[in-house]
């Protein structure tokens, strides 16, 4: 094992850092919820994403030339997991711990999942310098994450949602567990910060909450990558579980374990219309993204450093997949139209 990866391994043991896994499913899970059986569970839904409402003071995205409509406009999604809780209290200086960006295509009924891995080196605009993508958050929010993340993707990011890890864990148990190919034998923190408190071995199991997120966030034999492959792996899990038909009777539950624990800039009408991704008459497609790159460690600090030329591919992948191009042309030429009649 090479001097750098050594290094890795003794910072990760000591650091013990809590990781934890964005919560795209949460966004579909309430979806679902809404088509579902009846009035008592569309009201508590319903509740429940009000409650999470907070309005940020942007109409839109900087990169936008007009406001999005989900219903009819393909749109960006940033989930963060913020590394906070009521043991913490630390919500307004949380960084963020795993970051995952969704785009959804509405034609084509569609989703292209990016991981982001925590410790990439990037340009924070919010501070002005270089630093580890997680930093943003602690520095000023999800608004600093969003600039950090359209900066880097070349991209609005139209959505956000922030999620902690009790979320999380509440959610896989509401399911009573989900089916997950564990890759290698290991010990992890739990929830309490108790040491080995989880331990698992290699196979494919049903994991509780706890087991759930102690394989999303473990990397103590490989990479951030490779972690955040496990984690959208996990992210389909939960969500090929809630669709199915014995889980709609655990709905309530799973409306009930993001109480409180969810904060977002989507509307619930706005989330009401994503339903149409789950009852188009065929599977939902989810294809996941990653960033690539390679270790770096100038000095102490260890970073992850983004290869140029896939970070080309993947933008241009996702502006693709929202149809940037053809949405500008529209609005040039709306423009132009709104000139011709003013003359």
């Amino acid at each position: 094992m090479s001097e750098i990866n050594t290094s890795r391994l003794g910072k990760r043991k000591a650091k013990r850092k809590k990781q934890i896994i964005i919560m795209t499913s949460v966004a579909l899970l309430i979806m679902v919820a809404f088509t579902s059986y009846g009035i008592h569970l569309y009201s508590k839904a319903d509740s429940v994403l009000s409650n999470a409402y907070e309005d940020d003071g942007k109409e839109k995205s900087d990169l936008r030339d007009t406001v999005v409509d989900p219903k009819f406009d393909n749109v960006s999604i940033l989930f963060m997991g913020v590394d906070s809780s009521e043991k913490r209290k630390n919500e307004d200086s949380a960084r963020t711990d795993a970051l995952m960006l969704a785009t959804l295509n509405k034609d084509e009924k569609s989703v292209k999942l990016l991981s982001i891995p925590r410790d990439s080196l990037v340009y924070v605009p919010k501070v002005g310098y270089e630093t580890k993508i997680n930093h943003a958050h602690a520095y000023g929010g999800h608004r600093a994450t969003i600039e950090t993340v359209e900066n880097i993707l070349e991209i609005p990011i139209d959505y956000y949602m922030t999620v902690n890890f009790e979320a999380f864990i509440d959610v896989v148990d509401s399911l009573d567990g989900i089916k997950m190919d564990v890759p290698y034998e290991f010990k992890e923190l739990n929830s309490k910060d108790k040491k080995n408190a989880i331990h698992l071995k290699p196979g494919t199991q049903t994991l509780d909450g706890e087991e759930a997120l102690a394989l999303a966030r473990t990397r103590k034999l490989d990479n951030d990558i490779e972690r955040g492959k496990r984690q959208q792996d996990i992210i389909k899990s939960i969500v090929k579980r809630a669709a199915s038909i014995d889980s709609i009777l655990k709905y309530d539950d799973m409306i009930e374990a993001v109480d409180g624990k969810l904060k977002t800039n989507m509307l619930s009408s706005e989330i009401k219309s994503f339903v149409s991704y789950g009852t188009s008459g065929k599977n939902l497609k989810i294809e996941t993204l990653t960033l690539d790159g390679q270790d770096y460690q100038p000095d102490s600090t260890y970073y992850w450093q983004i290869d140029e030329i896939a970070l080309e591919d993947t933008k241009e992948i996702l502006q693709k997949h929202l149809d940037l191009n053809k949405s500008q042309a529209k609005a040039d030429s709306t423009a132009e139209e709104a000139a011709d009649t003013t003359n």
